[in-house]
C-alpha cells in the first residue's frame, strides 16, 4: 500500500509547514496563546488565505478537501507547529454545516470564525443526554442551558450549539453577541468559552442531528490524533538533537545505551500512533468510523502521554522551563487527551460497542 501524500496533499503540507516555521516560532506561539484572545488574528486571517479551512471542506460544498487525509495533513502541520488557531472549531462546523446543507462561503474565507458547542458540565462527552433545550418562539427558537469548554468559543463570531428539541437533538445557530460568552485561556495555550444561554435567540440548522454531531465529533478526534502525531513528532526530533548535544562524562548522553533504547520505544510508539491514525483517516466516511476513530484516540492518548514524560525526563529539567519548546508540546500532548473524550472514555466506547 502507497502512503505517499498526493500532490495537492503535500504541496499543502509543504505550504502550512513553512509557514508556521517562518511566521508562528516558539516565542511568537507563547505570545499569542497564553493572553486574550488565546490566538493571533492576524495569523487566522494568513492561514485562512492559504486555504487551510478550504482544505477541511468537500468540493462540492465550496472546498477542495474535506476528506480524513486532508484533515490529517493540516491537523499534524498544526500540530507541528503548536498552533493555537481555533481550527478544530472551524473542521467541526464545517462537518454540521454539510450536512445541514448550508452555505459555508464564509467559513471557507475565514470570513466567520466558527465554535461547536457539544459537551456540558454533567455530559462532557455524552452527547445524548444534554440540558440545554430548545423551545420555539414564534418562528424563530430561543435556547436556555449552558455549554462548556467550547472550543475557540472565545473569538467565535458564531456558535453552533447542540439543545434537545422535544426529544430529539438538534443543531442551532447562535450568534455570539446574542450569547453570554466566558473566554479564557487553557493550560496549554489557545482558547476556550463557557457559553450561558438564557432565552438566547437562535436559528435551527440540523433536526434530529444525532448522526450528524456524531460525524462532526469523530472528525474532530481524527484531528486531534493527527495534532497529536505532529507534536510528538516534533517533540522526538528536539529530544534526538538534545541526546546528540548535550555532554555528560565527556561523551554526548545519546550514546549511552539505557537512552538509546528509550528514545527507540518512543519512535515506535510514535510509528504506531501514525499508523492508526492513517487507518482512521481512511475510514472517516465508513460505517465503523466512530468505533475505529475511538480506538485510534484512546491509543494516541497513552502514546502521546508517555512521549511526553519520556521527553522530559530524559531532557531534565531544562524540558521544565518556559522558553524551552518542548515544556509547552507536552502540555499541549498531555491535554489534548482531554478533548473529545478521554482514553478512558474512547476505550468504554470501543468496549460497548463490541458488547453490542
Amino acid at each position: 500500500m502507497n502512503f505517499d501524500l498526493t500532490e495537492d496533499r503535500q504541496m499543502l503540507a509543504d505550504t502550512l509547514n513553512r509557514y508556521l516555521a517562518d511566521q508562528y516560532g516558539i516565542e511568537a506561539r507563547n505570545a499569542s496563546a497564553y493572553e486574550a484572545p488565546f490566538h493571533d488574528p492576524t495569523k487566522w486571517a494568513e492561514m485562512s488565505e492559504l486555504g487551510i479551512a478550504g482544505a477541511l471542506v468537500p468540493e462540492e460544498q465550496g472546498g477542495f478537501g474535506g476528506t480524513g487525509f486532508d484533515i490529517t495533513v493540516v491537523f499534524e502541520a498544526l500540530g507541528k507547529g503548536l498552533c493555537p488557531e481555533p481550527f478544530l472549531g472551524t473542521l467541526m462546523a464545517a462537518r454540521l454545516l454539510g450536512a445541514a446543507g448550508a452555505d459555508m462561503d464564509a467559513l471557507v474565507s475565514g470570513e466567520t470564525r466558527y465554535a461547536v458547542g457539544l459537551g456540558e458540565i454533567d455530559a462532557a462527552y455524552d452527547f445524548e443526554n444534554i440540558a440545554t433545550t430548545a423551545t420555539a418562539s414564534g418562528e424563530a427558537h430561543v435556547l436556555n442551558g449552558r455549554k462548556s469548554a467550547v472550543y475557540g468559543g472565545q473569538g467565535a463570531d458564531v456558535i453552533l450549539v447542540l439543545a434537545k428539541l422535544g426529544d430529539a437533538p438538534a443543531i442551532f445557530s447562535v450568534a455570539a453577541t446574542e450569547a453570554n460568552i466566558v473566554g479564557y485561556g487553557m493550560i496549554d495555550g489557545g482558547g476556550a468559552a463557557e457559553v450561558l444561554l438564557e432565552d438566547t435567540p437562535a436559528t435551527l440548522l440540523l433536526q434530529d442531528a444525532g448522526g450528524a454531531v456524531q460525524d462532526a465529533v469523530n472528525a474532530g478526534r481524527l484531528a486531534l490524533c493527527a495534532e497529536a502525531v505532529g507534536a510528538m513528532g516534533a517533540t522526538y526530533e528536539a529530544l534526538v538533537d538534545y541526546l546528540k548535544t548535550r555532554k555528560q562524562f565527556g561523551r554526548p548522553i545519546g550514546t549511552f545505551q539505557v537512552l538509546q533504547h528509550r528514545t527507540v520505544d518512543l519512535l515506535t510508539e510514535i510509528e504506531q500512533a501514525r499508523s492508526i491514525t492513517i487507518s482512521a483517516a481512511a475510514s472517516l466516511e465508513d460505517a465503523d468510523a466512530t468505533l475505529k476513530i475511538a480506538m485510534a484516540k484512546n491509543l494516541i492518548g497513552r502514546a502521546a502521554r508517555l512521549v511526553a514524560e519520556e521527553a522530559i525526563q530524559m531532557h531534565g529539567g531544562i524540558a521544565m522551563t518556559w522558553e524551552y519548546s518542548v515544556s509547552h508540546y507536552g502540555k499541549r500532548l498531555v491535554m489534548l487527551d482531554a478533548q473529545l473524550g478521554d482514553t478512558d472514555q474512547c476505550l468504554s466506547e470501543v468496549m460497548q460497542s463490541y458488547a453490542a
